[in-house]
């Protein structure tokens, strides 16, 4: 990392600590938490009493790290929910509540095949960092956070759809649900990946965004042989405008196969989306016209759909990475540890061919076919990490593209910003 703008990795005992990885990596205005089990850290076991106690616990594993780097609940930008059994999200909904009795972030609630220590549920925190990690920089300061709800998009009393703060757009996941009628809309995986991309749009049309101001996309399917007919979708919608169009950008990306999802739907699409005109107070020259950086190159795996890293500010978003090497385009042999090593090999040469290095990393994102192999790619992770200074999320999942083993995606901090349009 260049200069003085470094990743500030802390933790706290009153939370799970784990050796490889920090439970808060903070970058710029933003402090990424890692996904918290319903570990007790006073006995490092996950807690009896069903899903209403292993929640309770994974709020309060969230709460004490943002207290213990001085800040509130209502400092959180986004929640990510995993589950096993969506029939559980009553419950869950109900601690929920009790951490966000008013201000409700955005918000993303996926079930997944596998958790690990066999719990039913972990969550994830995004959490504002008002003071930033740049020495002296001119945003430095109590920044405001922003919110916004639609009508024409779907409301929730359980999530805001976007929360701005610093230089990002957080939204919340979107169902394919029609706003007009609060139903599914009729069709497949095409259509109803096109109404989630509607409802996105809808989102940032209401905040003056432009749609092709997303720099990352999560897809969540419950059937990977639906991928076909989303892309048919996600193409109509990306890239956006002509300026888009004559460059080819495609904001990066990750898929994921999910077990369920709300309402019963086939797909759940979330957006990460830059906000050039920044949350005050911020200097104007800090704050406006900064440019997205796209960025791919021929040292790791291309698609048409999505760029390797698309930078924003001060962070560089990674696509997921499987365990392919670009030399031959085909996955790697030799089981999962080989994959998580070709996936982390990827990964390092997508942020070096952009003058990062790999401790710039602020979170990692997992997702496993069996974490009972997690033994053998953290052997790899630590080799890439050694100083344990990113965050961290690890996801069993039934099926991965390719039939791969584990694939991985990242967040980095980008110590130079993007520069403002000339």
């Amino acid at each position: 990392m260049s200069g003085d703008n470094v990743v500030v990795a802390r933790n706290t005992q009153n939370a799970p600590v784990n050796p490889l990885y920090a439970q808060t990596a903070a970058f710029s205005h933003y402090n990424n938490l890692s996904a918290q089990l319903p570990v007790d850290p006073a006995t490092g076991k996950v807690v009896e009493g069903g899903i209403e106690a292993q929640a309770l616990q994974c709020f309060e594993n969230i709460k004490a790290v943002v207290e213990s780097i001085d800040h509130v609940m209502n400092d959180v930008i986004r929640i990510t929910v995993f589950v096993k059994d969506l029939k559980n999200m009553d419950a869950v909904d109900a601690v929920y509540r009790q951490f966000f009795p008013t201000y409700v972030p955005s918000r993303t609630v996926v079930a997944v095949a596998a958790l690990p220590l066999d719990a039913d549920i972990q969550v994830e925190a995004l959490v504002s960092n008002g003071e930033g990690t740049i020495p002296n920089a001119p945003q430095a300061g109590d920044l405001l956070k922003y919110t916004n709800n639609t009508a024409a998009a779907p409301l929730s009393d359980l999530s805001t759809q976007s929360v701005a703060f610093s230089h990002y757009n957080n939204i919340t996941a979107q169902l394919p649900v029609d706003p007009v009628t609060g139903q599914i809309v009729v069709g497949g995986a095409k259509e109803q990946a096109a109404q989630c991309l509607k409802n996105i749009k809808s989102i940032l049309t209401s905040i003056d965004v432009p749609f092709d101001d997303i720099v990352k996309v999560n897809v969540f399917l419950k059937d990977l042989a639906d991928l076909d007919a989303v892309n048919e979708s996600y193409t109509r919608f990306f890239p956006d405008s002509g300026i888009a169009r004559a460059v080819g950008y495609m904001p990066a990306r990750t898929v994921v196969e999910a077990t369920d999802l709300p309402l019963h739907a086939l797909v759940q699409i979330e957006a990460v989306v830059s906000h050039g005109d920044g949350t005050p107070p911020q200097a104007v020259e800090d704050r406006h016209g900064l440019i997205v950086e796209a960025s791919s190159n021929a040292q790791a795996p291309a698609s048409a759909l999505s760029s390797q890293t698309v930078a924003f500010s001060h962070y560089n978003n990674i696509s997921a990475q499987l365990g392919i090497d670009p030399a031959t385009g085909a996955l790697v042999g030799g089981g999962t540890k080989a994959e998580a090593e070709q996936c982390l090999k990827n990964i390092k040469a997508i942020i070096e061919s952009v003058d990062h290095v790999m401790e710039d990393a602020v979170k990692v994102n997992i997702f496993l076919k069996d974490l009972a192999d997690l033994d053998a790619v953290d052997e790899v992770y630590a080799a890439f990490f050694p100083k344990a200074q990113a965050a961290r999320r690890v996801v069993g999942v039934n099926t991965l593209p390719m039939d791969a083993h584990v694939q991985i995606d990242a967040i980095f901090g980008n110590a130079e910003g993007t520069p403002p349009v000339k």
